[in-house]
């Protein structure tokens, strides 16, 4: 077992700081009071526990990630912009069209459903409301 006096166990953790690291400047030393002073409130009301525990949640997920899981989430992240892309262009060409052209009919409207592009659309349109409905109808649980 080392000897405290030669390694200075003996002598205050503050009095040891001030002598040997950096912390003995007098800007290092009012930059701490201030840090302490913001971080009092922290502590004092248990809030910065939840720092520590968010870090510490961090620390966990890249202990965690291995290069499978960074790839599925790198490829996960490639789909959502893409389809989001996707979206975005179809979404500003149909409303580049609409202000071009007239409004349509609605005799108008039942020949654009002949196009197959458009009932495909439909078909998609009314599909996502189907499970949007599914998903929002009362449950039997509920009642």
């Amino acid at each position: 077992m080392a000897n405290p006096t030669a390694t200075g166990a003996d002598t205050p953790l503050l009095e040891r700081l001030n002598q040997e690291s950096a912390f003995g400047d007098t800007a290092t030393e009012a930059g701490l009071v201030d840090l302490a002073n913001k971080l009092a409130p922290l502590i004092q009301g248990r809030r910065f526990h939840n720092i520590v525990d968010l870090l510490s949640l961090a620390s966990d997920g890249v202990d965690m990630a291995d290069d499978a899981m960074i790839q599925k989430m790198m490829t996960s992240y490639e789909d959502l912009v893409s389809n989001l892309w996707m979206l975005s262009n179809a979404a500003r060409f149909a409303s580049n069209e609409a202000t071009r052209q007239p409004v349509p009919s609605r005799l108008g409207l039942l020949r654009a459903a002949g196009d197959e592009d458009v009932r495909r659309g439909l078909n998609f349109a009314l599909q996502f409301l189907a499970v949007l409905g599914r998903q929002t109808a009362p449950r039997l649980d509920d009642a």
